[in-house]
């Protein structure tokens, strides 16, 4: 145990702070503060030292420099057992600090409010942090608070120990202070690395806020955790069972589909973060009811992502099927009522959800992955017609919503659409040619439609075999992305049996 004598507080966030006072007047405890903090301590009629009293030294550059004196830092830092240690502060008259609370300069909150650099910069705390690693160094001796969610289990602490606190108190609190400082240091670097245009720097710092702990993993074998750059996520649970981490995986990659479809517009049905069916249909029951078609036994416990607020219509439609989420851009009264009935389904609203510039993590045997994502809308100009027969609007724009699609499908991917609907798809095989043939069979077991189908290929066919197995199926018109040293052979082949066929100036590969 570890008796509290002498508390040094310097916080930014200053809620709650009356509660942290009346404990340390309980023990009659001194306390030393600088700046706003001194001000409200004195203003809530407790007894305070300001720190430029307390060191003898005033506070210069604006406030840039207050507790940066040796008179803090060796009243933090000292081992109390060290006679040297000992002897070094009765030579020049420094007092122990045992208990330091802060919180730093609102960084975070800065970077979201303004893009003033230099309001920025000076939202980088110094000295805060400073404290914080020395007191968390010393945990032995001194213990650390740096969040006012630990103000409750410091007062239970001290109150428990008459004033003191156990060295498992202060250890915890030194592992949660590093983890603070860290954490702070990492949003700093963000931040410069984005201003300097450098993504990928020498040393990579990750850093994220714990939403939820997991039930488990992929396999209830294994731990799991879901973390986040932001304090939450844009998405908000209003009915159902905890996700789990495959839900997490499926409702992301539905997610990112949806966004991707326009506004207020499309249905996404996903399996194990494949697509198993989309529709853009701007009917809202008729194109859920067009994705259910392209694949209705893989949707058989998916995940149902609808880019729309949804309603009691589709509701009705919903409840009569097995599914671990459905999604929306908000739900009315009348859905939530329905759909709340099925007592494990998740309801997920996601009108808040935006797919903005990201990088993308993948990690494996203590490395990582890191690129840039690939979410840019299409555009008519992104690619370039091949062969002699030319696409009307109808079969262009099919064609541009097949390839969205099977960009977000796992490689080797081909999506066949008819009507702005998928109605084949064929996902994650080692064999291009395998994927055709899984899209086709799909096709005509569920819905074997009979006129304008196209297709669409996350990557270029190697050999004819591929888009000829396509073209025996019905389709009429092809997309995919050109770099293939056979790619004249393809040109020639649809050329030869009078299909359309459109490249890609960029591959999609979703490995």
């Amino acid at each position: 145990m570890k008796k509290i004598k002498r508390a040094l507080i310097s916080v930014s966030n200053k809620t709650n702070l009356n509660q942290i006072l009346k404990i340390l007047k309980k023990f009659k405890i001194e306390i030393i503060s600088s700046g706003g903090t001194f001000k409200e301590i004195k203003k809530l009629r407790y007894v305070c030292t300001e720190v430029s009293k307390y060191t003898g030294s005033p506070e210069i550059l604006g406030g840039r420099v207050k507790t940066l004196h040796p008179k803090i830092h060796a009243g933090i830092l000292n081992v109390r057992k060290n006679k040297s240690h000992k002897k070094d502060l009765i030579e020049n008259n420094f007092k122990n600090i045992d208990l330091v609370i802060v919180n730093f300069y609102p960084f975070e909150d800065t970077l979201k409010n303004t893009k003033n650099h230099k309001r920025i910069v000076e939202n980088i705390d110094v000295g805060g942090p400073a404290m914080v690693r020395a007191a968390a160094k010393n945990y032995s001796d001194v213990t650390v608070i740096t969040s006012i969610d630990q103000y409750e289990e410091l007062i239970k602490e001290m109150n428990i120990n008459n004033g003191a606190t156990s060295f498992k108190f202060r250890e915890k609190m030194s592992q949660n202070a590093f983890s603070e400082t860290a954490y702070y240091d990492a949003l700093i670097n963000e931040y410069f690395n984005k201003k300097n245009n450098n993504f990928f720097n020498k040393k990579e710092i990750i850093y994220g806020n714990l939403i939820e702990k997991l039930r488990y993993g992929e396999n209830p074998h294994q731990i799991g955790a879901i973390y986040s750059k932001d304090k939450t996520i844009d998405i908000d649970k209003l009915h159902g069972k905890n996700l789990s981490y495959n839900n997490y995986q499926d409702i992301f990659a539905a997610l990112t589909i949806s966004k991707s479809l326009p506004k207020n517009i499309g249905t996404v049905i996903v399996k194990h973060a494949n697509p198993c069916g989309v529709s853009i249909l701007k009917n809202k029951l008729g194109s859920f009811k067009s994705a259910l078609a392209c694949d209705p036994i893989s949707a058989f416990g998916g995940v149902v992502s609808c880019n729309f607020k949804l309603k009691k219509d589709l509701a009705i439609e919903l409840k009569n099927i097995f599914l671990e989420v459905v999604i929306a851009n908000g739900f009315d009264n009348d859905a939530l009522k329905i759909l709340k009935k099925k007592k494990n389904l998740r309801i997920i609203s996601a009108s808040n959800f935006k797919i903005d510039e990201i990088i993308n993590f993948n990690s494996s045997y203590n490395t990582l992955l890191v690129q840039s994502g690939d979410t840019n809308k299409f555009s008519k100009k992104d690619f370039k017609i091949v062969s002699n027969k030319k696409p009307t609007k109808s079969q262009i724009e099919n064609l541009i919503f097949a390839f969205n699609v099977c960009r977000f499908t796992k490689s080797n991917a081909i999506v066949i659409a008819s009507n702005k609907t998928t109605v084949g798809i064929g996902s994650g095989q080692p064999s291009r040619l395998d994927s055709c043939k899984v899209a086709i069979n799909k096709m005509k077991e569920f819905i074997n439609p009979d006129n304008d189908i196209v297709a669409a290929s996350d990557a270029f066919f190697p050999f004819v075999d591929g888009i000829e197995k396509l073209v025996q199926s019905g389709v009429s018109a092809v997309i995919q992305p050109s770099g293939s040293i056979n790619d004249k052979e393809i040109i020639k082949f649809a050329n030869e049996t009078g299909i359309i066929l459109v490249f890609s100036k960029t591959r999609h590969f979703r490995h």
